[in-house]
């Protein structure tokens, strides 16, 4: 976002996969369930088979009152119709019962798989490519495939099969009935031709429009305090307003897309049933086949209106469905710490096994060309040493600690972490704390499931939040997060921390962990972080000098380098940078002691 916070249309979005690269996906997706899609789709072909026999039963009875036969004559294909109506109805639910299970499989996994790899794509990734493209992909692109596996899916299915074998039928009684019936298919192929290639594009459009539109109205309500602050109300109206037209263009071309293809859907469905009747007119006339016969094949294609019109329009539903699916598939295919515009390598967060559980070795990071943050910085954390990075606004502090809890990866030189006993070997604990909805136990239990309660107060008491955390309405049983108890933001820090404490990393990484708290909690929490990292190697983003007094070692960045490094008696005498921090942070505050 720009520093006027509006939008800024050079987001770089997330890829989006092609569609040969979405097709091989979907079929690693339905690989595991190979057995399911055989079996449905053979019950499917067999519901199908049966349902074909109605037509010649519905022939015979004609030629039988063509001929003038008793009327007891009737009873045996009546009986059969019945019977084929069952039998029909009983295998066509088996069937798209196991295709929609299959459907709902594979969509399910679909999820899981998006969520995790959007779990690990880097922040400065997701910063770039901005929350309205994710949150556009995670909603609509999601409900689209969901819809089209739900409906699309299964009646494709079924229409698809009815075609084929319905032709087949056709050519079984006469093979001149298939070549009458044929005569559509040109009308209908080029109908189909004509509608995807400009589908294709329209809904890929129609997609990225309404994830600018979603980026657009997230940061405007967002930034809502900012965007009044500096009278940038009509600036704003006015984006949002040409990103909602653009997005309802793109409706309305779609709109007059699918109209067209209807009516060219009418013109072929003429041409082939007078193809077939005039060809049952004068293969009855010539004696080559009964009243039955031609009124059997009149009937079959009639009964192609259906599938034929439903796997056309489908297309519909395909081309949205498909245009969603390449946009989660593409979010998939990122590989953690990937991006792919960038020219640098990605180095992955190694594991050492030396005596200092951290080594930044001329670690440097950028956030796209010309936009270096960090430039070859070196660090060396000892095992139980804690390190208060100190510096001023945009010194690159938040960047280092998240490259070193593993959160991005660098785009040259090395992160080290020793091996530790416990999974994960470093947590992250950042101001922007999250409550997730449910009890607090369970919310604590996101650190470690298998926590007894015991465990749980345990780890309150160490962050000095039992207290408060037992008085709450129910105790641990207690909801909190969204519709449920509301925690402050000194309390939700709290809650933050007991989770580190419960995860007990070797290494802990805290980015302004108190800086929420504002001046009354702020002391509080700085004991319940404290507390936290007892016996743990820390970096700790100083957002109070208080902080920096405390730890063992300060690091001082300044543009993107480490300027100075000493403890606190040794900086603040030193006459550097360190020393102007704390001579400007402590002018009107009594200095505290080490």
């Amino acid at each position: 976002m720009t520093p006027t916070g509006i939008a800024d249309d050079s987001a770089e979005l997330l890829p989006i996969a092609t569609g040969a690269r979405t097709r091989a996906a979907l079929r690693t997706l339905i690989r595991p369930d190979r057995g399911r899609a055989i079996l449905g789709l053979g019950v499917l072909v067999g519901a199908t088979a049966v349902g074909l026999l109605v037509q010649p039963l519905l022939g015979r009875i004609v030629d039988i009152v063509a001929d003038g036969r008793p009327a007891d004559a009737l009873t045996l294909p009546v009986v059969l119709l019945l019977v084929v109506a069952v039998v029909q109805g009983v295998t066509t639910t088996l069937g798209l019962t196991q295709v929609a299970r299959l459907g709902e499989t594979v969509l399910a996994r679909l999820r899981e798989q998006f969520i995790e790899r959007a779990l690990q794509l880097p922040a400065d990734r997701l910063e770039r490519a901005g929350a309205g493209d994710l949150t556009a992909r995670v909603t609509g692109d999601v409900a689209r495939v969901a819809e089209a596996v739900r409906s699309a899916l299964p009646e494709m299915a079924r229409s698809v099969l009815a075609i084929v074998l319905t032709l087949g039928a056709m050519a079984l009684l006469d093979v001149r009935f298939l070549l009458a019936a044929l005569l559509a298919v040109p009308v209908q192929a080029l109908t189909a031709r004509w509608y995807v290639t400009r589908a294709v594009t329209v809904y890929a459009d129609q997609r990225v429009a309404n994830g600018a539109q979603q980026q657009q109205l997230l940061e405007t309500i967002g930034g809502a305090v900012t965007v009044r602050g500096h009278r940038l109300e009509e600036q704003h109206t006015e984006k949002s307003a040409a990103r909602s037209r653009r997005a309802v263009e793109l409706t309305m071309r779609s709109v007059h897309l699918v109209l067209g293809f209807y009516a060219r859907l009418h013109i072929a469905e003429y041409i082939g049933l007078a193809a077939v009747l005039v060809t049952g007119f004068f293969l009855v006339r010539d004696g080559s086949v009964s009243i039955g016969t031609a009124t059997a094949a009149a009937l079959y294609f009639h009964s192609l209106f259906g599938p034929v019109n439903a796997a056309l329009v489908l297309l519909d539903d395909a081309q949205s469905a498909a245009a969603g699916l390449a946009r989660l598939v593409g979010v998939t295919d990122l590989q953690e710490g990937t991006d792919l515009k960038a020219s640098a390598v990605r180095l992955p967060h190694q594991r050492t096994t030396s005596d200092a559980a951290v080594t930044v070795d001329a670690v440097s990071h950028a956030y796209g060309p010309g936009r270096t943050v960090l430039h070859e910085v070196s660090l060396t954390l000892r095992a139980g040493e804690h390190v208060a990075l100190v510096g001023t606004s945009g010194a690159g502090k938040s960047t280092l600690a998240r490259l070193v809890a593993g959160v991005q990866q660098p785009t040259g030189g090395t992160v080290s972490v020793a091996e530790g006993k416990t999974a994960p070997s470093v947590v992250l604990v950042t101001q922007e704390v999250h409550v997730f909805t449910g009890t607090l136990a369970e919310d604590l239990r996101l650190a470690r499931p298998d926590a007894t309660d015991a465990d749980l107060r345990t780890a309150l008491a160490t962050v000095h939040a039992l207290e408060w955390a037992e008085a709450l309405p129910e105790g641990l049983a207690t909801v909190v997060g969204e519709g449920g108890h509301r925690l402050d933001p000194a309390r939700a820090q709290q809650l933050a921390l007991a989770r580190l404490v419960l995860a007990d990393p070797p290494v802990a990484v805290l980015d302004e962990a108190t800086a929420e708290a504002g001046s009354a909690g702020a002391r509080t929490l700085e004991r319940s972080a404290e507390a936290a990292l007892a016996g743990r190697t820390a970096l700790v983003v100083a957002h109070r000098l208080t902080q920096a007094v405390a730890a063992d070692r300060i690091v001082v960045l300044e543009a993107g380098r480490v300027v100075e490094s000493g403890t606190h008696d040794e900086l603040r005498t030193a006459d550097g940078p360190y020393a102007t921090l704390w001579h400007a942070w402590s002018g009107s505050r009594a200095a505290p002691h080490p």
